[in-house]
């Protein structure tokens, strides 16, 4: 463990590690005044005093010199009470000054253990600062990123808009293509219905001429009936011409002639049959050629129909053909365009779930910043913390060495030293103290006066001291005990117990400590 030394010579203390010989403080017996005064034990005036007696030094020599001619003048009794009194005394003040000692050691080892732990805290808070470089970099090379997504998400919209308005223009043509569609089949319907009235009117001529037909057929078996029937009743007037022939042959004489008569008829009935002959193949040519112009007209209409028909068929076949070319190419159109519309929402989505990243990159490393921040602003809370604790020791350890330097500058002057026991509150106990030395133990009525005319030169001389050290004190000296001034004011409680501290005398000896129980 490292030991730590004071210089009571020099304004600020200094520290030092195995550097300061262990030099104790050794009580004498005076010979003729039978009481034990401490003597500090100086190596020489410039030398460092590791350890220094905490009992006060009275400077004046006259005050010595009186306090002696009063002591030789005491009863041995009072002496002795008053030595075995100094003796508890002294043991109870260096059991106290033991404890504090241990104390102060720990204090001070205390302040190195935190010294060290700033250390660490701030190199790792260098640490964080360079992590807290890195977001940065990494932020602005998500940021190109998103440009560039967004880049492309403006350049799959504009070809979104063309492809839009190529389906447009198609949905034009389709809409085009489809009245056309509809003007044809209404003229395919009109021509279907054309259509079947010629071939009603074919099948109607077809009818009549069945009809016609089977008249002629009709009329030329009534023609070939009478034919028959008059050869039949020729051949009878015949056989009955050729009977009364015979008869009028064989009764001559009997009966009249009646061959003129026969003649006569005969000539009447042919003529008949002729004139009826010649009327039947008139009306049978008159509506034989009649039904053949009429069948041949009928067979024209027929065939135009057809005609019209097949022309139709092949028109209604090659629009057909185009509807269904348009079809597939607008089927193809649409398959193309939801393709796109598909890739276009996938690369979207995409872009979509790139830019939710990042910004999940973003706020992830937005909080950590905010954590790493909030750990550095609770380091810099505990770093002011433990550098105002530190400025508060060295200021406590700054005026006791101020006290202990002018106490043993005086004792120094005296030429010896007389101690008479005092005794100062702890500044850790809880009792207030508002003067700089504390109330002394109560003596004989006979030291009274002396230790108070000391006390009143020491306290001049101390104050002399300290406007003198607070003048002669480096500038930046000044400006941290400002600035120690305005952490403390701001502290409350906690700078008032320091100003107490500070202004509060307590002993503290100059030690040499090597460990810190």
């Amino acid at each position: 463990m490292s030991s730590y030394g004071y210089d009571p010579f020099f304004p600020a203390y200094k520290r030092r590690y195995a550097e300061s010989p262990r030099l104790h403080v050794s009580a004498m017996r005076s010979g003729g005044g039978g009481y034990s005064s401490a003597r500090s034990a100086y190596s020489s005036l410039s030398a460092p005093v590791s350890s220094v007696s905490v009992r006060r030094s009275y400077a004046a020599s006259s005050a010595s010199g009186s306090l002696l001619h009063s002591v030789d003048s005491l009863d041995l009794s009072q002496v002795a009470a008053i030595s075995n009194d100094l003796k508890s005394i002294r043991s109870q003040e260096r059991a106290q000054l033991q404890d504090l000692n241990d104390r102060f050691a720990c204090f001070i080892e205390r302040v190195h253990e935190l010294e060290q732990q700033n250390k660490v805290l701030e190199a790792e808070l260098l640490v964080l600062r360079q992590k807290h470089a890195e977001p940065s970099r990494f932020r602005a090379l998500y940021e190109q990123e998103i440009r560039e997504l967004r880049l492309a998400a403006e350049e799959a919209a504009s070809e979104k808009q063309a492809l839009q308005g190529e389906r447009e223009s198609l949905e034009e043509t389709l809409r085009g293509l489809q009245a056309r569609y509809e003007e044809e089949v209404l003229s395919r319907e009109d021509a279907e219905a054309r259509l079947l009235e010629v071939r009603k009117g074919a099948d109607e001529a077809a009818l009549a001429r069945a009809e016609l037909e089977k008249r002629v057929d009709s009329l030329l078996d009534e023609l070939a009936f009478l034919k028959k029937v008059h050869e039949e009743e020729l051949a009878e007037l015949q056989a009955q011409i050729q009977y009364a022939h015979l008869s009028v042959e064989m009764d001559v004489s009997a009966k009249p002639d009646l061959s003129a008569a026969l003649r006569d008829i005969r000539a009447q009935y042919e003529k008949l049959a002729a004139r009826n002959m010649q009327n039947a193949e008139e009306w049978f040519r008159s509506r034989f050629t009649v039904l053949s112009e009429s069948a041949a007209k009928n067979t024209d209409a027929v065939r135009a129909a057809k005609d019209e028909v097949s022309e139709s068929r092949r028109l209604l076949k090659a629009k057909t053909l185009e509807i269904e070319a348009t079809r597939g190419m607008n089927e193809a159109l649409e398959k193309q365009l939801q393709e796109l519309e598909e890739k276009q929402s996938a690369d979207i989505s995409a872009l979509q779930d790139t830019i939710n990243k990042l910004e999940n990159e973003l706020r992830t490393t937005k909080s950590e910043m905010a954590r790493y921040l909030k750990e550095y602003q609770d380091l810099l809370n505990v770093k002011m913390a433990l550098d105002i604790e530190i400025a508060a020791y060295r200021k406590l350890l700054e005026g006791e060495e101020t006290r202990l330097s002018f106490t043993s500058v005086g004792s120094i002057t005296s030429g010896y030293t007389q101690t008479a026991p005092t005794f100062g509150r702890s500044a850790y106990s809880g009792l207030q103290s508002s003067s700089y030395l504390m109330t002394t133990r109560s003596f004989p009525t006979y030291y009274s006066s002396h230790v108070q005319e000391e006390q009143i030169e020491i306290e001049e001389t101390i104050e002399a001291a300290k406007v003198a050290e607070a003048k002669a004190a480096p500038a930046e000296e000044g400006e941290e005990e400002e600035k120690e001034e305005g952490e403390e004011e701001a502290g409350g409680e906690e700078a008032e117990e320091e100003e107490e501290g500070t202004s509060s005398y307590f002993q503290i000896p100059l030690f040499h400590a090597s460990s810190c129980s």
